[in-house]
């Protein structure tokens, strides 16, 4: 605060009359009855000397601003007031004018406290006059609204605005104070921004938006003098109303008379201003995530919303952090594109529309940034009216029963980016991806060979009435999608044509422990209460036979985000919705500053993207792709790009992930009332997951340029390739101890094979020919004539089945 020289004596006079009469006139204005009361007197004046001379002034709420990336279109507003504290310049000076001559007319010429005032108000309250006069100074009335939103207890609010004595000595008290330390024109900043003028509108900037959708620089006579009017009562006042509009009217001539009376205005110019109709907007600020600028933005707001709450940076607690979200007056750049966001809302509803009982679910992501890009659901962001429901009954036919419910058309769930309620979905061979980083990791290279046979008795023990059992065992046996994927694969071509008797040999071989921990370190993290069980402890995830198929839930957002990792070159960045965030004062904070570090190896991530080219119909940087699951992805994307889809068993979940250097996109397809619907969700059809993907991409990456993935190199291609010996039809420890002596690392397998070698000896080893140096190579054992059948136990300890088993 800066100090304004006054006059000494009149500041003597002022301190030395208050003082004196406080006790009695300001009583007296208060409590007439006992006005001339000598104790009121002398309590008044003891009163005012004990009070402190300095206020602290907390600032006001102030409104939040949402924009979108580019950091011009605005997305949403949030708070608790609908407040922007402005500077004095950019407020119009008729509207300046106008306050002055509604509420203090000798505002710039008394010291805080208007004795003369004071003086009339006795007067005139004492003489049974019908109407009373409280001698507030605007200075005083800022005083009493400061007060009030400093507070720290609901007590101490009451006690800033009830109609006391007691009150009205600590304004003046502090009024003369304040009058010392600031300007004239910073005390009218001050209050211009601080008062409330109804319709939800505090502060001026407020008021001249919602009334008349201008900035108040640009108000004329009669709109400042309407809304200087309405400080003194904005309900009784408010010209959105049928009763208040006349008053409004009224006040508002009222006030444009008193601009003339203060030499503000001509009286030609006031009986001009008061000739023009008054006509105002009905209309409150939008406020929070069911009012976004676009409708369909809501879900992108809301993820915003919670992660807010998770910033502790912004307050101990959820309700803190809250609170500061809705008073702070912030500024915050999100990170949605409103390209990308556009495309995705499109994409999402095409030929499927909100009343669907499948949601099409689909996110982008920044590799190398964690940005949120665009969040989408074929759903509408709005609580459903209890009382005038659009929803339909819940699909689950239980819940149906129930007349519970369902999400359609109407959710504020967090469908796409998972939270309280929403564990995810189960996206299928999408998960393979992690078995071959898990094994790049090991050493074992992209041109690793595996004789993949329609379906392949694993080591993974699952009870024996599980449908997944090998026949009359208690042994995982998956099975490929088709016939055709039979034979020698490679990662490119099995991940290209998502063979499971290929992922799941290849899992076992480096453990689904490392599997699980691969998917971990990219960011799934295992909402569902079985999910986690199953990846708390390094036995129980060593049994996870199925995880690379994809029975693991999670959400698009993760999906992408684990994608969009290793299109960074192996850079994991944590998922975040804003770029920048600046305080009421400008001031930039760190809080949207990406968070990010390596998590996988670089060469390792560039094998796994190379071998990703494959199943989107793009090419490897080695020419090694041999089929496709979702082929047309490349084409219509128009740029080098990497994905997987997958499909659950009955189709009950589809997913597909495509990724270009600026873009991970993922989208996951199912019911969220009822996961085990009966409802097929499909693929490359019209209303099917891969569009809402594709044409996501497709228009995000319009008039970006076209990046090339880096392609691996050295031996994460071919690794260092020794030759196998052949140890067939040899007693197993001899097996053993010559395939580690030629620098391999064996295993021998818990299952037997049809071998003309003899009963328990060696029938061969998974692979042969070649592999890599230090490679796990699996000794086959003979059944000899025939196959031993397992018993169906299952032994103690075993962790619980896993229903379902994706298919590809």
């Amino acid at each position: 605060m800066r100090k304004r020289d006054h006059n000494v004596f009149t500041n003597a006079a002022s301190l030395l009359i208050c003082g004196l009469l406080a006790g009695v006139v300001v009583a007296a204005a208060a409590f007439p009855a006992v006005a001339m009361s000598g104790l009121a007197a002398k309590a008044g004046a003891e009163t005012f000397g004990a009070l402190p001379k300095e206020l602290t002034v907390a600032r006001a709420p102030q409104i939040t601003y949402l924009l979108a990336s580019d950091g011009k279109t605005p997305l949403a507003t949030m708070y608790d007031e609908n407040r922007r504290d402005v500077k004095l310049k950019d407020i119009s000076p008729l509207m300046q004018k106008a306050i002055i001559a509604a509420e203090d007319h000798d505002f710039y010429k008394h010291n805080g406290v208007d004795l003369n005032g004071v003086a009339r108000a006795f007067v005139n309250n004492q003489s049974g006059a019908n109407s009373r006069q409280g001698a507030s100074t605007l200075t005083m009335q800022y005083v009493r609204l400061a007060i009030a939103y400093s507070a720290t207890h609901p007590a101490d609010v009451v006690a800033a605005t009830e109609d006391t004595s007691a009150r009205k000595l600590r304004e003046m008290r502090y009024a003369l104070q304040i009058d010392k330390e600031l300007t004239k024109d910073e005390i009218l900043e001050r209050y211009l921004n601080i008062a409330a003028f109804g319709n939800g509108a505090y502060g001026i900037f407020a008021a001249s938006q919602v009334y008349f959708g201008k900035p108040p620089s640009k108000l004329d006579i009669q709109e400042s003098a309407m809304l200087a009017g309405m400080v003194k009562a904005p309900t009784a006042f408010d010209p959105t109303t049928k009763a208040g509009y006349p008053e409004a009217v009224a006040r508002r001539d009222y006030v444009i008379q008193n601009m003339v009376d203060i030499g503000a205005v001509t009286q030609a110019q006031a009986d001009q201003a008061k000739k023009i109709k008054l006509e105002v907007n009905d209309k409150r600020t939008p406020n929070g995530c069911v009012a976004t600028n676009q409708r369909t933005w809501g879900f992108f707001c809301d993820y915003f919303y919670r992660w807010w709450l998770q910033q502790e940076t912004f307050g101990s607690t959820s309700y803190d952090r809250e609170r500061r979200l809705k008073s702070g007056g912030y500024t915050i750049t999100t990170t949605l594109d409103v390209q990308a966001q556009k495309g995705a809302d499109r994409a999402v509803r095409n030929h499927l529309k909100e009343n669907s009982k499948a949601a099409r679910m689909v996110a982008a992501i920044e590799p190398g940034t964690g940005r949120v890009r665009a969040v989408a659901v074929n759903r509408n962001f709005k609580i459903d009216d209890p009382k005038h429901p659009q929803n339909a009954f819940s699909s689950d036919p239980k819940k149906a029963k129930k007349k519970i419910r369902g999400n359609y058309p109407n959710t504020v769930n967090p469908l796409v980016t998972g939270g309280p309620g929403i564990t995810g979905y189960q996206a299928g061979s999408t998960f393979k991806m992690f078995a071959m980083v898990a094994a790049l990791e090991k050493g074992i290279p992209l041109s690793y060979t595996i004789n993949a046979q329609p379906f392949f008795k694993s080591e993974y023990i699952i009870d024996s009435s599980n449908p997944a059992a090998c026949k009359g065992t208690h042994f995982y046996c998956p099975k490929n999608a088709s016939a055709s994927m039979t034979g020698v694969h490679n990662m490119w071509s099995a991940f290209g044509q998502s063979v499971n008797t290929y992922f799941i040999p290849l899992q076992q071989q480096v453990g689904a422990e490392n599997v699980v921990k691969v998917a971990q370190k990219l960011g799934i993290t295992f909402r569902a209460p079985s999910d986690a069980r199953f990846a708390s402890t390094k036995d129980y995830a060593h049994q996870w036979g199925a995880f690379s198929l994809g029975v693991s839930q999670t959400t698009p957002l993760e999906l992408a985000n684990a994608y969009a990792t290793l299109a960074a070159d192996g850079k994991y960045c944590e998922p975040i919705p804003v770029q920048e965030i600046r305080g009421p004062d400008g001031d930039k904070l760190d809080i949207a500053n990406p968070h990010c570090e390596q998590r996988i190896s670089t060469e390792v991530a560039r094998a796994a993207v190379d071998a990703a080219r494959c199943p989107v119909g793009d090419h490897s940087a080695t020419s090694k792709c041999k089929g496709a699951t979702a082929r047309n992805v490349h084409g219509i994307v128009g740029a080098p790009v990497a994905g997987k889809s997958g499909t659950t068993d009955s189709d009950k979940t589809s997913a597909l992930v495509a990724m270009t250097k600026q873009y991970a996109v993922a989208g996951i397809m199912a019911d969220p009332d009822w996961p085990q619907t009966n409802q097929k969700m499909g693929h490359d059809v019209q209303n099917g997951i891969n569009p809402a993907v594709y044409e996501t991409l497709r228009d995000a990456m319009k008039h970006k340029e076209r990046i090339e993935f880096t392609p691996p190199s050295g031996k994460i291609i071919l690794g260092d390739q020794r030759s196998i010996p052949d140890v067939k039809c040899q007693p197993i420890e001899a097996a053993k101890s010559r395939l580690r002596g030629a620098g391999f690392d064996p295993v021998v397998s818990s299952s037997k094979v049809p071998s003309s070698c003899p009963k328990d000896t060696a029938a061969g080893t998974s692979p042969d020919g070649r592999t890599i140096k230090g490679g796990v190579v699996t000794i086959e054992v003979s059944a000899g004539g025939g196959s031993t059948p397992g018993d169906g136990a299952t032994p103690p300890g075993t962790p619980p089945t896993r229903p379902g088993r994706p298919r590809g």
